[in-house]
């Protein structure tokens, strides 16, 4: 994966617009991945999916935490990819109360079947989500990888998480290698 370019793919996701009035003022706006990303450092994490325990006890919450830490490393930007529709990466948002990372909803699962790391979670009802993993993004182009092991179609792993963690995203952009 590193060097490589992520793919070219636009997101359907949900921005507040107070024009529209009402109860729910948001609008639908595409968000293309290559444009947001474009002339940034960025670090880009996904995992299995909003409202699960260790997406939201440990995951989310610890890139939320260490944003300001990524920021004074020179990144732009912390985005946290997932399987989700933007109506629930909102929800989810907002009950993790996150201010900082942005959450990209990757509702047909194109960005993450582009990316290699779509799995079946059929054994858990879920249908196909992404594997957990996180990368540093320059300019659009993969410097830094970080993949949890035994990534399968089968459910055969624990929910893995380690390897994605911000620490080691940190330790990467602070030796200066990525």
């Amino acid at each position: 994966m590193v060097k490589s370019e992520i793919p070219d793919v636009t997101l359907k996701t949900r921005v507040r617009d107070e024009t529209l009035g009402g109860d729910n003022p948001f609008r639908w706006q595409d968000l293309n991945v290559r444009e947001e990303f474009g002339g940034k450092k960025v670090v880009v994490f996904s995992l299995p999916g909003a409202f699960t325990p260790t997406c939201s006890n440990e995951q989310c919450p610890a890139f939320e935490r260490y944003y300001d830490d990524f920021r004074k490393a020179g990144v732009d930007e912390v985005y946290c990819v997932s399987v989700n529709d933007a109506f629930v990466m909102y929800q989810w948002g907002q009950k993790l109360g996150l201010e900082k990372v942005k959450l990209l909803p990757d509702g047909s699962g194109s960005f993450t079947r582009r990316m290699g790391m779509l799995i079946n979670k059929d054994h858990l009802g879920f249908g196909q989500r992404s594997w957990r993993y996180a990368m540093i993004v320059d300019d659009n182009t993969v410097t830094a990888w970080f993949e949890e092991p035994g990534i399968n179609d089968s459910g055969l792993d624990e929910d893995p998480y380690g390897a994605s963690a911000p620490e080691r995203v940190l330790e990467v952009l602070r030796s200066g290698n990525p």
